[in-house]
């Protein structure tokens, strides 16, 4: 490997210690459930992010709490001499996409058969720590 490009994978080995992320795939909740409390923690401190799921009431928040616990253990891997308090970690990015649909049917009047879909989700959160990056 040359010089430039060792140099250059180093460099981005150290962008990438400051973030750390962990997926969701195949969450079996709705997508449109999901993002609703998915848009209640995006740009929090992971602190105040991990007390809002913690205390609501919806089911997707304890999927959402679990993945985030996740990805905050990712990032102590990472950083093994840092500490979370210093680091000031927030979710930067939380993205939560639509996944495998099942389809199946349901009897109707008159021999009929409506569809039912049973949706399912991928949920991608990205943790970023502020003294490198500005968070709100």
């Amino acid at each position: 490997m040359g010089v430039r490009k060792r140099e250059t994978a180093d460099a981005r080995k150290e962008a990438n210690k400051s973030i750390a992320f962990a997926k969701l795939n195949n969450c079996p909740t709705s997508p449109r459930k999901m993002r609703l409390v998915a848009d209640l923690v995006r740009g929090q401190k992971v602190e105040k992010a991990l007390n809002v799921l913690r205390f609501s009431q919806k089911e997707a928040s304890r999927k959402l709490e679990k993945l985030l616990l996740s990805a905050i253990a990712n990032w102590q891997s990472k950083n093994a001499d840092a500490s979370i308090e210093e680091a000031a970690l927030f979710v930067k990015e939380i993205r939560v996409d639509g996944g495998m649909m099942l389809k199946r049917l349901r009897p109707a009047p008159q021999g009929r058969a409506h569809r039912i879909r049973k949706r399912s989700n991928h949920v991608t959160i990205v943790l970023g720590t502020s003294n490198n990056t500005q968070s709100n």
